[in-house]
């Protein structure tokens, strides 16, 4: 799978643009982070998959990757029902040295 059709694109939100410029000094538990950006990601990218992804298309420093599988709302149109398409959101978290000016 090539790393363009692994991140689709970013999921720019009220949410995802207050913990993109948020970021944490180091505890005695947890080392120092940068901030976190979502994206909407293929189905079936693993989470290594998308680290290596975003690495390289952004020439930032990953720490961790968060996925959840997200399902699509059901909707009606005119006389019939349906759903929308069920999709797959990343959050990564980069290094604090690291950001990226998408958001």
């Amino acid at each position: 799978m090539d790393i363009y059709n692994i991140v689709r694109r970013p999921l720019v939100t009220e949410k995802g643009t207050h913990q993109a410029q948020e970021s944490h000094g180091d505890t005695r538990s947890q080392p120092a982070r940068g901030g976190s950006y979502a994206f909407e990601v293929h189905p079936e990218a693993t989470k290594p998959m998308i680290r290596e992804a975003v690495e390289k298309i952004y020439s930032v420093r990953v720490l961790e990757v968060r996925t959840a599988n997200r399902k699509g709302k059901p909707r009606r149109v005119r006389y019939k029902t349906g759903k929308t398409v069920d999709w797959k959101k990343a959050v990564v978290v980069l290094h604090p040295d690291s950001h990226i000016d998408v958001f």
